[in-house]
Parts: C-alpha cells; structure tokens; sequence
C-alpha cells in the first residue's frame, strides 16, 4: 500500500504548523489556517527530497531527551568551571567513537547530541569507517569517554529507532 505523500511526514507537518503559530504569536483564524496549509504544502514540495518517515518509540524518546538535558544542564556546569576556574588545565581530545547505528536519522541525531552537550563537539561522520569524531574539552579517559557516548545516547537512539529491543519495555524488534 502506497503512503499519501501529503501526509509522509506527518511530524513535519505538525511541527511546521506549530512553528509557524509560534512565530504568530496568536491563534487567530487567519493564522491557523495558514499554518495548516504550510504543514501540508511544504512537506508534500519537499516528498521527492526527504527519506521515509521513520516509526520511532515515544517512551524511550522521552527517556532520552531527559537525559539529554540533564547532561547539557551538568555539563554547562563543569565547562564553567573548567574554564573559569583556576589554573585549569584542560586535557582537549580527538576521540573515535565507533557506530553500532545504521539508521541515517539516529546517526545525525547522535552527532547533533554530542555537539549540544557543551564540552564535546562531533567534527565528522566517518560513514565509510563507521565512527564519529568527537572534539573534547578536556577528556583524561578515552575509552570511558566512547563508552559513555554510546551508553547514553547510542544504545537509546538504537532502541528509538528499532535497531535493538527494549529490555525495560519487554519489546522485540
């Protein structure tokens, strides 16, 4: 059965929508249609550019955006203190992080969490040899560095994504 290419990327749309009601600021009838319209029209112009929509598991989602933001909240405090600190010494790092992920969303995703987390940044996809390469602020253990990289947000976008199942959840992929 073929999807209906107005509504392939129904997160898109709805997003569009809010996006534009929020740029508003009010919900005037004028304004909500007009944001109905952009969340069907711009998906269906972008179709032939975008990949499929993807299924991904809310709970776990939520899950990690949690631990997201809680990293980026403690890692705003530790780079403070690094950098204003005194006589800090910072260890930078290139680091290797070798990819479990094939999915290309959750592969984006984990670089796009790695470079909000302040202290790090994702320089590079490497999809030939399968890692991301990672800068650090100050790294003194490499290899807890990866492991915690794909503990926290690898293992998760996997689950997200239906690489691997949810033991917590009982589901199987």
């Amino acid at each position: 059965m073929k999807k209906n290419p107005w509504l392939a990327h129904p997160w898109l749309s709805v997003l569009l929508a809010m996006s534009w009601l929020l740029l508003q600021h009010t919900f005037a009838p004028v304004h909500l249609l007009s944001a109905v319209l952009m969340g069907l029209i711009v998906p269906r112009l972008l179709h032939p550019l975008l990949p499929p929509a993807s299924t991904i598991r809310m709970l776990p989602a939520l899950r990690l955006s949690l631990v997201v933001l809680s990293d980026i909240v403690s890692s705003n405090i530790t780079v403070a203190k690094l950098v204003l600190g005194p006589m800090s010494r910072p260890q930078p790092a290139w680091i290797r992080v070798p990819l479990q992920l094939q999915h290309p969303t959750a592969i984006s995703l984990l670089a796009s969490i790695i470079t909000t987390t302040p202290g790090t940044v994702s320089a590079s996809i490497d999809e030939e040899r399968r890692y991301i390469l990672v800068h650090a602020l100050d790294c003194s253990d490499v290899p807890h560095m990866v492991a915690d990289i794909k503990q926290r947000y690898e293992r998760p976008l996997m689950i997200i994504f239906g690489e691997i199942a949810d033991a917590s959840q009982g589901e199987k992929t």
